[in-house]
């Protein structure tokens, strides 16, 4: 019977897992909404959300009332049928994620019938006081003749009341959100009170029991209780042996003490509905919950059982979610979500400012900083390097002349420039101002327009040359075939080198004459010469071909 029970059950359990139950809710509740916390604790979420206190306040969650229905069988003297009817409802109130309190009443209906030939009723008042003549052995052992087979059977209606912890065990989840379906144990106490009969009258007139064929064995059990049941209506007319008033009583009922245990798997269907598949077993202090308490020897004297009797049930049920503004039951929600949500993106950690390390102290930090070791004081652009408004190559904090005109330098180590002769004397210093002397070329690879780190250097000596000679402009030139692809490289090497003495070496612009695409030359080098005098030109030129640039 219990192996026919439990298969019965792990196949239930099979078919709600294949039928993808829902499980996932991305947060359980907004921990930030205070009509979910009840008045006790509004301090403790006042002061949580104050950042006075590290842990949120509990919310207020629902009730569950359930109700279910099942098959329940007492263990007893008398083997239970298979299939005998059951019912309950609850009420179940969670007092934590793991831990809730339920309050049960259960009713059930059970029937059992013996498969084998009673020999010592004659302490059993259902039968005796019936007119049936208990069983007898002559001294040989033997069964003496005219006296009756009795095979016992009963019918108890049994109701039970009790208040029971219910242990869930995994909603706590640390790899995902929430779980649809809740594993929990369940222990309590209660009061059980029934009332057992007997069938034992066919009418007014006894069972004739001696027409059934019994060879007292096990494997044919089956084929015995079904000729039993052919014979016997469904009358159960006799009240069973009972303890009388050495009992409580309870509606007229024998009352009893009892312990139940009990496990269960609830599949979550919605926020307010799941279906749970539950085994429960309660114990009591009883041995008449089944009419028989006389232990069986063949043909001797009867000895009292100090088994008392217990009883199974094993249902379905439906529980339902009540209660406004509250959140689920909290043993379907999981204490982790409120950490797990912060880690993931904070919304109550206050987080410090980042420190970024500034060595110099100059507003730009490290990482970005290209003059790292500034002098204190010292305005610097947006990479951290001194600025050097009139580009004379002394820092603005250490130039005592900010703005130097370009014909007053070079300038002394104060920044301070000498300018040029009186009018009377400027022709002469015109034709002398400039003696730069010849400049290098640069050299480009193939096809490329960026500068390397030899470019890099022969600029470096040009610009120290038009710093000592400033009253000098320089022509840049590139030179290319007359395509268009040969003509946008051109450009972007002219334009590079005039960037570079720009952004770099700190040359006014306007020093510079811009040529590009000439015929006569080298097309992967671009020559630097000193302008001659009275010699113009512009310092930039729009790109030719703007969409066959090159950045490197």
């Amino acid at each position: 019977m219990s192996s026919k029970k439990y298969s019965i059950l792990l196949g239930l359990v099979a078919l709600l897992l294949t039928m993808g139950v829902s499980a996932q809710v991305a947060t359980s509740y907004d921990w930030r909404d205070s009509s979910l916390i009840p008045a006790s604790r509004t301090p403790q979420h006042n002061e949580f959300m104050n950042n006075q206190y590290y842990y949120p306040a509990k919310p207020r969650n629902m009730w569950e009332i359930g109700v279910k229905a099942g098959t329940f069988n007492i263990m007893g003297d008398v083997p239970s049928n298979l299939f005998n009817f059951g019912f309950g409802a609850h009420v179940r109130k969670s007092l934590g994620y793991i831990f809730s309190l339920r309050l049960e009443y259960m009713h059930g209906t059970g029937k059992g019938l013996h498969w084998s030939e009673a020999n010592n009723y004659h302490r059993n008042s259902a039968w005796v006081d019936n007119g049936y003549v208990p069983q007898r052995v002559d001294a040989a052992g033997n069964r003496i003749p005219g006296q009756d087979k009795v095979f016992y059977n009963y019918k108890t209606n049994l109701n039970d009341l009790g208040i029971q912890g219910v242990f869930n065990f995994n909603n706590i989840r640390f790899h995902k959100a929430k779980t649809g379906v809740g594993i929990y144990l369940l222990g309590g106490i209660g009061l059980t009170w029934y009332e057992s009969n007997v069938n034992a009258l066919d009418g007014t007139a006894r069972y004739d029991f001696n027409s059934i064929t019994s060879n007292q064995t096990y494997d044919n059990r089956n084929d015995i209780r079904s000729s039993i049941r052919d014979l016997l209506d469904d009358s159960y007319e006799t009240p069973a042996e009972s303890y009388g008033d050495q009992r409580m009583k309870l509606f007229g009922k024998t009352a009893r003490p009892s312990a139940t245990v009990g496990a269960g798997v609830a599949f979550k269907i919605s926020r307010r509905l799941n279906l749970a598949i539950e085994d429960r077993f309660t114990f009591t202090t009883d041995d008449l919950l089944d009419g028989q308490r006389w232990q069986e020897y063949a043909y001797g004297d009867a000895v009292m059982t100090r088994n008392f009797d217990s009883y199974n049930f094993l249902s379905v049920g439906l529980n339902f979610n009540i209660g406004a503004k509250s959140v689920e039951p909290l043993y379907w929600l999981n204490p982790l979500d409120f950490a797990y949500s912060e880690l993931n993106a904070p919304r109550r950690m206050k987080l410090p400012k980042p420190v970024l390390d500034d060595a110099d102290g100059d507003g730009v930090t490290d990482q970005f900083d290209n003059e790292p070791n500034t002098p204190a004081g010292c305005p610097v652009d947006s990479h951290g390097v001194s600025k050097d408004t009139d580009g004379d190559g002394v820092v603005d904090c250490k130039d005592k002349q900010l703005i130097t005109p370009t014909e007053c330098q070079p300038v002394d180590a104060d920044g301070v420039g000498k300018c040029p002769d009186p009018a009377c004397c400027q022709d002469m210093v015109k034709k002398q101002s400039c003696a730069i002397g010849d400049l290098p070329s640069v050299s480009f690879r193939a096809n490329s327009a960026a500068i390397s780190k030899d470019a890099e250097a022969v600029l470096a000596t040009v610009a120290d040359r038009m710093r000592n000679n400033p009253t000098c402009k320089v022509v840049v030139t590139g030179y290319g075939e007359p395509s268009k692809a040969s003509q946008q490289l051109s450009w972007d090497r002219v334009n590079a080198i005039i960037n570079h003495m720009v952004d770099k070496q700190g040359i006014s612009i306007d020093r510079f004459v811009f040529r590009f695409g000439q015929a006569e030359g080298d097309p992967n080098t671009v020559d630097l010469r000193a302008a001659a005098e009275g010699e113009e030109g512009p310092n930039a030129v729009p790109a030719p071909h703007p969409n066959l640039r090159k950045s490197k």
